[in-house]
């Protein structure tokens, strides 16, 4: 029987089976081992008919512990719509929307659901504190002195080592550490890219990332994005030869949680590559998966060093330590220089902190608990948003990260909202934030990284109250 066949056929004959009632909600399904066995079947079929079921929704994976029948399915909330902006460069930047927004960072009377990152109290920050004072103690000077230009040799080879779990296969002397994951991109931008260059990015996309770019007089190009694939590949194709490069956050974009297949990765490689496009990866999010294992990165299929790979600890452990890396491929040179240029150094104990944080397999332990939390997180979100928000309200199904889009009807104007919402105390990212175009008016991101309580609940509901009255 033909495979394509095959996974579909099992796909759907479970499929049924949760939709008349015989798997329930909570239901643990056959791991994939049982599932090859009973079918006969491969690894990589197995998972495609679990892939398949995930899609529609219809189960959740939790990490080491299996797939279940989705516990939200009496939810019908169904998917935000695939964004069509124009494919023509844009830069009409949102500032004072933004600026508005980021103000909000360490107000504590407030409940923000507007910042994508990760609560404290889901940090182990106990933990890191010691790890800094261990850091003075061991370190040449306590720290005082510059480290080498690639950055703590620690750091990048622990690095290294955990790079193995997604096909990246690195050295330690492929890596050069950065203060942070935005001070990472810029460097590639700058390396990269010139003054009147235009760049492709997913649409939505991370508001920091558009101000890059403008900032750097680049054009920016957004292209259709799925909110669960991630960006259409055809449309990619039709704009290659109007763009210099491509900045794409391929596992768990924000604001979306999209997650690229594989194989559309593989295609973005490749036809970047054959056509002489440097491709940069933001894969800040790819550690908070919610299946069982870690996604592979595009840099996992680069056989050219034209995939520059970015990532940091700012969403995963200790966002204020400013701790990030590149991985630069056959650009390294331009970004050592850049680096000696602008910082010389990375901070010398905290990088020292992070890397022993790392090595110990406490940085392990806690991604367990995270990633545990930040699933729990997103179905109760969604089932709030089911119950307290207006009817037709559409919501993205995150494979991982910190991210959930919110789609109203479009008579809903989210910066309203925000209006709204910041008189009682509650900050929220208006969808405009997440594009240089007149678009996602009707959409907000909220940030599924607060411990959920009742008073989280309760302000979610607030929100879903209030957007009945813009």
């Amino acid at each position: 029987m033909n495979k394509e066949f095959l996974y579909t056929e099992i796909a759907n004959g479970i499929a049924s089976q949760i939709r008349n009632g015989i798997l329930k909600a909570g239901d643990k399904l056959p791991s994939v081992r049982k599932l090859c066995l009973d079918h006969q079947i491969s690894m990589n079929t197995a998972k495609r008919v679990f892939l398949e079921l995930e899609s529609q929704s219809l189960v959740d994976s939790k990490p080491q512990s299996g797939y279940f029948v989705s516990k939200i399915l009496s939810v019908k909330l169904p998917l935000p719509e695939v964004s069509k902006p124009s494919l023509i460069a844009n830069n009409d930047e949102p500032d004072e929307l933004i600026n508005k927004i980021y103000e909000n960072i360490g107000k504590k009377d407030l409940t923000i659901f507007s910042i994508g990152i990760p609560s404290g109290d889901l940090l182990p920050v106990a933990k890191l504190k010691k790890e800094i004072i261990n850091a003075t103690r061991v370190l040449k000077e306590g720290g005082t002195e510059y480290e080498e230009l690639q950055g703590n040799v620690k750091l990048r080879r622990i690095i290294a080592v955990r790079s193995l779990q997604w096909g990246g296969n690195f050295h330690e002397n492929d890596l050069v550490t950065t203060n942070g994951g935005m001070n990472a991109l810029s460097f590639c931008l700058m390396a990269l890219g010139k003054p009147g260059d235009t760049i492709a990015i997913e649409s939505p996309c991370y508001p920091g990332i558009l101000q890059l770019a403008n900032g750097l007089g680049l054009k920016v190009l957004e292209l259709p994005t799925h909110p669960t694939t991630g960006i259409e590949i055809e449309a990619l194709k039709k704009v290659i030869p109007k763009i210099d490069l491509c900045l794409l956050i391929p596992n768990y974009n924000a604001p979306l949680g999209s997650c690229m297949p594989d194989e559309n990765k593989k295609e973005v490689v490749r036809l970047l590559s054959e056509n002489g496009i440097p491709l940069i990866e933001d894969d800040v999010y790819g550690d908070l998966y919610f299946r069982p294992n870690r996604p592979k990165c595009c840099k996992s299929f680069d056989k050219e060093g034209n995939v520059l790979y970015c990532s940091s600890i700012s969403k995963t452990l200790a966002p204020g330590y400013r701790v990030g890396w590149i991985a630069p491929g056959k650009y390294k040179d331009k970004i050592l220089k850049l680096k000696l240029l602008h910082s010389t150094s990375s901070i010398s104990i905290v990088n020292e902190a992070v890397a022993n944080f790392l090595k110990s397999g406490k940085y392990e332990k806690h991604l367990q608990q995270m990633r545990k939390t930040l699933h729990n997180n997103y179905q109760n979100y969604v089932q709030t948003i089911a119950e307290s928000f207006p009817d037709g309200t559409r919501t993205s199904r995150p494979q991982g990260g910190l991210s959930l889009w919110v789609e109203f009807d479009k008579s809903i104007k989210t910066t309203e909202l925000y209006d709204l919402a910041i008189r009682e105390n509650i900050s929220i990212a208006p969808g405009r934030m997440f594009t240089l175009q007149n678009q996602f008016e009707n959409c907000m991101r909220l940030c599924i990284g607060l411990p959920w309580s009742e008073e989280t609940q309760l302000k979610l509901r607030q929100v879903g109250s209030l957007s009945k009255r813009v």
